[in-house]
């Protein structure tokens, strides 16, 4: 949906809102239609659409409706504990802890990200964070030429990137060793920027990219004791 600018020349997307945003986010986490979830909270499905498209003031009880229809809490959908580390949940005693083998491990990396790399500094370990992407096995990200991460190039570093769901406590880790090197080749470049343009959080001008080959791969999951919701066909 959209609406039309000051000059009336050209079409921009809505503002969905805080809200908005994290309704469609935790939708997309548990792989739900909005159909669905709106069956769930006893909600119409045109309204879900136009909330997650707009701003909208919600009462109580349809939050808490939403709430539930998303396996969430009230306050995780009004931005609840943005300042605060992850990990405040009470432990959940229904779950199962398994070890990944890498082509689960590469299958939770695969749709890119935030990560950390950890490295050594002369102050000592540090780990920065990134916007990751995966390609052929490889972790590819991008740094400013004159940085601490572009000055690990030919070094051993490690790589971590995890999920948390508040709401249930569990999650998943996965951690990389490997050697980072500067991806110098235009012709490869190019096609990174083609195929897997990874837009840095923080902003600025970062064209050095970068690429960890992988000497090791590992992961652990937590995971619900029971069956996982099911999303229609």
């Amino acid at each position: 949906m959209t609406t039309a600018n000051d000059s009336g020349t050209r079409p921009r997307p809505a503002d969905p809102g805080d809200l908005g945003r994290r309704v469609a986010h935790r939708r997309t986490q548990l792989g739900l239609t909005r159909e669905l979830v709106a069956e769930r909270g006893g909600l119409d499905p045109g309204f879900l659409e136009y909330l997650e498209t707009h701003p909208v003031l919600v009462g109580v009880g349809t939050l808490t409706r939403l709430a539930d229809a998303l396996d969430t809490t009230v306050g995780c959908l009004l931005g609840g504990g943005r300042d605060v580390p992850s990990g405040h949940a009470r432990a959940n005693a229904r779950v199962l802890l398994e070890e990944l083998d890498p082509a689960a491990c590469w299958a939770k990396l695969s749709p890119g990200g935030v990560g950390r790399v950890v490295l050594t500094a002369p102050r000592g370990l540090v780990a920065l964070p990134v916007n990751y992407r995966v390609l052929d096995a490889t972790i590819l990200y991008r740094t400013v030429d004159d940085g601490t991460l572009a000055r690990t190039a030919g070094d051993e570093v490690a790589f971590e990137a995890d999920q948390l769901d508040e709401v249930f406590a569990t999650g998943w880790s996965v951690l990389v060793n490997g050697t980072a090197s500067v991806v110098s080749d235009e012709e490869t470049v190019r096609w990174f920027r083609q195929h897997a343009d990874s837009r840095p959080w923080a902003g600025g001008t970062r064209d050095t990219w970068m690429r960890i080959r992988p000497t090791g791969i590992s992961g652990r999951i937590i995971r619900p004791d029971g069956p996982p919701i099911v999303a229609p066909e």
